[in-house]
């Protein structure tokens, strides 16, 4: 991590959020069918919403596994708070791994582009998602999700960026560090808000 936040410090902008609201921690989740369940559960709402309807999923099902989602009914996650759609992503998600289109455990061997194009493959599943999934589950070091609503503001007010594609070039000078990057930007658009929402 120190070879990070040295290299990062070198943009005052970093180094400034740094020195103001302290080094990050960087969270580390388990890989897996669940993990990426959860992360689709937190598509388009706030970190808060999407682990109270997981804890809701985890109360009513136990442990959540491709055969369990498979045997639960459609109205059994409308009752935890899961829409339709959602609903429909997390069970292709299931139906993939049980027929072993999709292998979670072979992604500890293959590049980060490769496990893009298998994650893409998953109905509901975007660049979004699947850039969490590196950063928090895989733990992948040069990561920028851009496509993420608090990166965004984040850079638009630290940076005076507003367009995605000069956000990307600004990246560039993160490289090879731009998921501590990715955690330091979080963390200033958290801080300031004075959320408490726990990557």
């Amino acid at each position: 991590m120190k070879e990070s936040i040295d290299f990062l410090s070198t943009d005052r902008i970093l180094k400034a959020v740094i020195d103001t609201y302290g080094i990050p921690s960087i969270p580390k989740r388990e890989q897996g069918f669940a993990a990426l369940c959860h992360i689709i559960l937190e598509q388009q709402v706030s970190i808060a919403s999407a682990k109270a309807t997981y804890k809701k999923l985890e109360n009513e099902l136990g442990q959540l596994t491709p055969k369990v989602v498979l045997e639960t009914p459609d109205e059994v996650f409308r009752a935890c708070g899961v829409s339709r759609q959602k609903t429909t992503y997390i069970k292709d998600l299931a139906q993939r791994v049980t027929s072993g289109s999709l292998d979670f455990e072979s992604f500890k061997t293959k590049s980060p582009e490769e496990i893009t194009t298998e994650l893409l493959a998953v109905k509901g599943v975007g660049n979004w998602s699947v850039e969490v999934y590196l950063m928090f589950c895989m733990q992948h070091e040069d990561v920028l999700p851009i496509g993420d609503i608090a990166i965004r503001s984040a850079i638009k007010e630290l940076y005076d960026i507003h367009d995605p594609e000069e956000m990307r070039i600004l990246g560039e000078n993160w490289k090879p560090y731009r998921s501590m990057a990715s955690f330091i930007l979080w963390y200033h658009y958290l801080s300031k808000r004075k959320r408490k929402d726990h990557l």
